[in-house]
């Protein structure tokens, strides 16, 4: 949004309060600066040294940010907390991220697939590495949601509770969401393939060598990548490890389009802010 643009102050006066619980570059970034381009403003406030619930229940602090801000992110690690600012307060709550969920990357993902594919409906798209991840998880669900096919591989197993809600959302959409633990079976004609880091936030230092071990079978190499449609592209929500869950040669190479799907954080947070808060241009 340039300053030339009808949406330059469709915010003004507007005051966003961002939550963090959980560190993030591109989530804080993005928002603050997407409220700025739009002409409001975003005040960070880090919860992790005085959680939610301690000095005052959830119920209170969601009272009362409504009476200060027009709206709200919380990026928590518990999706209880989530349930519980929305169920009190007056204002949007903006779900940046839980322990179960990372709905607004999945907002940018999906602009990025429609700007490189066209569509989204029939697309084939493959996940390597963590299944109990929140990002594994909201993939799946938006699968279902946006009717397109999902693989997920990798050597463990979504929660149960997981798949049950993925299960319900399945019986109204054409699309497949499937487990296929061969990752070259998984990538064969694919249109997508998506990564994420082996180590998420909260997994201590001392699981990597563990972690490594594990999902090495389901690291992106150019030759796995191979194996999926030409004109396939790869995604990684970033924070990337080169030569851990994808090599350097896939994420800087032709088809990766991970600082494209990165880049529409920003776009797609203004247009969630535009939609909650009614903004005209």
């Amino acid at each position: 949004v340039s300053t030339q643009s009808t949406w330059a102050e469709c915010l003004k006066g507007k005051t966003l309060l961002m939550l963090f619980e959980k560190v993030s570059l591109r989530t804080r970034v993005s928002f603050e600066v997407g409220m700025t381009q739009l002409g409001g403003h975003a005040i960070y406030y880090n919860i992790s040294d005085s959680p939610l619930g301690k000095k005052e229940s959830v119920s209170d602090t969601a009272k009362v940010i409504s009476r200060f801000c027009d709206a709200m992110i919380a990026r928590v690690m518990s999706r209880q907390t989530v349930w519980e600012l929305a169920k009190d307060a007056t204002v949007p709550v903006i779900n940046a991220l839980d322990d179960y969920a990372h709905p607004t990357q999945m907002l940018a993902d999906m602009q990025c697939i429609i700007e490189k594919k066209g569509r989204l409906e029939g697309l084939n798209v493959v996940y390597f590495g963590d299944l109990e991840n929140n990002v594994t998880y909201d993939l799946m669900r938006s699968a279902a949601l946006m009717n397109f096919n999902l693989k997920v591989s990798g050597p463990n197993q979504p929660e149960p509770l997981v798949m049950k809600e993925v299960e319900e959302l399945l019986k109204n959409s054409s699309s497949k969401v499937e487990i296929e633990r061969d990752p070259v079976k998984a990538v064969e004609g694919c249109d997508v393939i998506y990564t994420d880091s082996w180590m998420s936030y909260g997994i201590p230092k001392e699981k990597l060598d563990e972690r490594v071990k594990l999902f090495e079978p389901y690291r992106v190499t150019v030759e796995l990548l191979s194996k999926a449609k030409p004109d396939a592209i790869f995604m990684n929500c970033l924070p990337a490890a080169r030569g851990m869950e994808q090599t350097t040669e896939v994420i800087d190479g032709p088809q990766s389009v991970v600082f494209d799907q990165a880049e529409n954080r920003l776009h797609a947070h203004k247009a969630l802010l535009i939609y909650l808060l009614d903004a005209k241009p």
